[in-house]
């Protein structure tokens, strides 16, 4: 399996990343799976997504990565994360 579908299949970050550098694929690991902490203590310091308007849509950059965010009453729910490379 080439990097590209094992990214698209849904493996973990640190998976495709590893291919090539382990220690730089740990730590952008290690970022990602703090920024949902963050989000809990600021969720509303980031930036609005306007294109969402009925809903409460934001958007957070950790490392090259893009993770969109919606927050509905006391939840906050992590919508996405992708790498700010990959086409959408």
């Amino acid at each position: 399996m080439d990097r590209q579908s094992t990214f698209r299949s849904g493996a973990a970050p640190y998976e495709f990343l590893a291919f090539v550098n382990q220690q730089p694929a740990a730590q952008t690991v290690q970022s990602l799976t703090r920024a949902p902490i963050r989000l809990l203590e600021h969720p509303r310091i980031w930036e609005k997504l306007e294109e969402f308007e009925s809903r409460e849509v934001q958007r957070i950059f950790v490392s090259q990565y893009e993770m969109p965010y919606e927050i509905r009453e006391s939840t906050t729910y992590v919508l996405r994360l992708w790498h700010t490379r990959e086409e959408r």
